[in-house]
């Protein structure tokens, strides 16, 4: 079974070994529906089928009464006849009727099956993009998973409806009709069983060019999604350095690719042998007919008959070039979807691990880690005591935010063990770990919901107004939030865009605040605050971290001094540990990166008791009430 991070409380196992494997577990979850498909087609081929032949016999029977008129006149005779004829006509009434009503019921059945399996296929695909570590979604282009998440799901509806249900439908209108001719006459059955033969031939081949380009046709809608994507949310990118035509050549690359495959099916249809074939079996089939009603073999009616039943093989041999198209695109979809959901990812829940309150303590013993093979931390050591903060130093690329990330379990570590209050973080369950666990990051992700909802996410969305506003107010936030048209019910747009990146910044410290984490990460989390609005943060953040253990990432030194002790990282490896006095001192590292930001800092003092929020004391304005609504921008930042 695949690793994965996340499993629902309830979920049904399907078999994910093949594609037509997958598609069938979907559909035999519900396995009164397909079986309702089977009945109704059966029967209503069966009528159609018997409609064909009832014809015949009101010929021969129309025939038998224009030789009783010649003859000698015979009231009985005749009237039997017509009484025959009449009920032929109903019985082509009724056939007719029952046809059309299980035809109504066959393809309500399978449009329900039909939304089933793609609600359940898009619930499955969700649920697994979940449950993958943060490496696997690191190495995917967001267009691409998009593509299978919204028009791969949906092709799996089209192919099971109209595609199996035609499908199955010209299966029976293939059995059915044979079935029929050979209770006529058994020397009937060559030209159809011929037929079948040879279409079965040309579909084997049809598929078999097909399906590459049906696979190719997906792959590149993917990739023209994907692209289109990664323009549109890096439109900023885009505009900043006047690439506007660059990326309009580069999509009409990829539709012109998409077209050409397109292009490509279209001739491969094109050249389908099955309606040449049809062709020639109708004249063939007639012609043997009228052989064998020379010969006396067969009457009118039987002739009748059976051009009739062959009329009916029209309705597969046409079909069929639609409806295995249609199940080329869905299994080529299938096989898209089910390539992510078994795609392999690095870490696991661990369902049965350790879950209790965590106090704090994190033990690194001989860490090293490494992406695909690159060394990114070399063997690092340290011990952080519950209720400790802990600041992290070094220069770009030395391997700071790595190191927080391996504390939740984000990655694995590739050799030594992480420990969090005296177990391997391996040995936790991951919902129990990193629940415990808060992150603030420089580059704040806001959901496009309310600002309330946004800081309460972390607890669930389980908490109460007054919690979110006093733990806005202890974020400084509460002011700025209050400032606009509907306070905390203002939704903040796509990754927060309404909102500056100190507002951002704010609402996210917020959020973790009310989570109550047992370990709290910061990194460069008051980036894009201004120093005086910082302070005060800072003031709330002290109070905040009492009794947790606190890693603090960054290149403020007012902040870095009051850790209780700081790391040193160069170049992945931890060099020195120590109080900022103790390093400033020894390690010719720390100066360097001291030196770098502020050489004459004032001594230590004992940091000021938080003061409770007072109105005004908001260093960033709101955007105004006309910027900023439901869905509304202000304007952003700069950073």
């Amino acid at each position: 079974m695949t690793k994965r991070e996340f499993t629902p409380t309830t979920e049904y196992r399907y078999n994910r070994t093949s594609p037509l494997r997958w598609i069938l577990s979907h559909v035999l979850r519900y396995p009164l529906l397909p079986l309702g498909m089977v009945l109704t087609g059966i029967l209503s081929s069966a009528l159609a089928s018997w409609s064909r032949v009832l014809p015949g016999r009101a010929f021969d029977c129309v025939l038998s009464i224009l030789g009783l008129l010649e003859g000698p006149f015979e009231w009985f005779g005749l009237e039997a006849a017509s009484r025959t004829l009449l009920w032929i006509a109903l019985g082509v009434l009724a056939t007719r009727i029952g046809q059309g009503l299980l035809t109504l019921a066959r393809n309500a059945v399978v449009e329900f099956l039909a939304q089933r399996v793609e609600r359940d296929a898009r619930d499955e695909l969700y649920v697994s993009l979940l449950g993958k570590s943060l490496t696997f979604h690191s190495r995917q282009r967001v267009g691409d998973l998009m593509a299978r998440a919204t028009n791969d799901v949906r092709q799996l509806n089209m192919m099971l409806s109209p595609g199996v249900n035609l499908t199955f439908d010209s299966l029976m209108g293939l059995v059915m009709p044979i079935v029929a001719i050979g209770m006529l006459q058994a020397e009937l059955l060559l030209i159809p069983l011929v037929y079948v033969a040879l279409f079965a031939v040309t579909l084997y081949h049809y598929t078999r060019e097909l399906n590459p380009v049906s696979d190719a046709l997906r792959q590149q809608f993917g990739t023209l999604n994907a692209g289109l994507a990664e323009a549109i949310s890096g439109i900023e990118v885009v505009k900043a350095n006047a690439q506007e035509t660059q990326e309009q050549r580069k999509f009409a690359a990829d539709a012109r690719r998409f077209r050409d495959l397109f292009v490509r099916r279209g001739e491969i249809q094109a050249r389908y042998l099955p309606f040449l074939i049809y062709a020639f079996a109708y004249a063939g089939g007639i012609l043997q007919t009228l052989l064998l009603f020379q010969k006396g073999a067969l009457t009118a009616g039987d002739v009748v008959a059976y051009v009739g039943l062959l009329s009916l093989l029209r309705f597969p041999t046409f079909h069929s070039l639609f409806t295995f198209t249609l199940l080329q695109i869905g299994v080529s979809s299938a096989a898209r979807i089910l390539a992510v959901i078994n795609a392999e990812t690095e870490l696991d829940e661990n369902e049965t691990g350790v879950s209790k309150p965590i106090r704090g303590e994190v033990v690194f013993e001989n860490v090293s880690f490494g992406y695909d093979g690159k060394p990114v931390l070399r063997n690092v050591s340290f011990h952080a005591r519950p209720g400790e903060t802990i600041a992290i130093v070094g220069q770009t690329g030395s391997g700071k935010t790595t190191l927080t990330r391996l504390i939740d379990r984000i990655y694995d570590v590739t050799e030594g063990r992480i420990l969090v209050d005296g177990v391997d973080v391996r040995d936790w369950r991951l919902e129990s770990l990193r629940s415990q666990i808060s992150a603030i990051e420089q580059d704040v992700f806001l959901f496009s919901r309310s600002i309330a909802q946004n800081i309460a996410f972390g607890a669930g969305q389980q908490a109460s107004m007054e919690e979110i506003e006093r733990y806005a107010c202890q974020a400084q936030a509460h002011e700025f939030i209050a400032g606009f048209p509907e306070g905390y019910d203002s939704e903040v747009g796509e990754r927060g865009v309404a909102l500056s990146g100190g507002q951002q910044q704010r609402i996210a410290i917020a959020r973790a605040f009310l989570a109550d984490p047992r370990i709290l990460i910061l990194d460069d989390s008051t980036s894009a605050i201004d120093s005086a609005t910082e302070d005060e943060i800072q003031r709330a953040m002290r109070a905040v971290q009492q009794g947790r253990t606190t890693f603090i990432i960054t290149h403020r030194l007012s902040q870095i001094r009051w850790a209780d002790r700081i790391l040193v990282l160069r170049r992945g490896e931890l060099v020195d540990e120590g109080t900022h006095d103790e390093l400033l001192a020894r390690c010719e590292s720390y100066r360097r990166i001291f030196a770098r930001y502020d050489v004459d800092l004032p001594p230590l003092k004992p940091p000021p008791p938080t003061p409770p929020p007072k109105s005004g004391e908001g260093r960033d304005r709101p955007p105004s009430p006309s910027s900023f609504g439901r869905g509304g921008r202000g304007v952003r930042a700069r950073r």
